[in-house]
């Protein structure tokens, strides 16, 4: 999943829910908020524009509910 400058996440919905997606680096130390809002029930798309950040790892996280996953981004300049 290596990316430059700009990256798509995706993901769905079964039913209305608040969502959170964040991103941090490998500190731990939040560097974005990309979602943070009751959304519908639908597949979402939410762009992550790494402009100004360093070539390195990062993790997005996602919570709705009870669901929580985290995934790797690799951003290379």
């Amino acid at each position: 999943n290596p990316f430059n400058t700009a990256t798509t996440i995706r993901f769905s919905l079964p039913q209305r829910e608040h969502v959170t997606l964040k991103v941090f680096d490998v500190l731990g130390r939040e560097v974005a908020t990309l979602a943070n809002a009751e959304l519908l029930p639908a597949e979402h798309s939410v762009v992550f524009n790494a402009q100004g950040l360093s070539s390195g790892v990062y993790f997005y996280q996602l919570k709705s509910g009870r669901f929580s996953e985290t995934k790797k981004l690799l951003l290379m300049r």
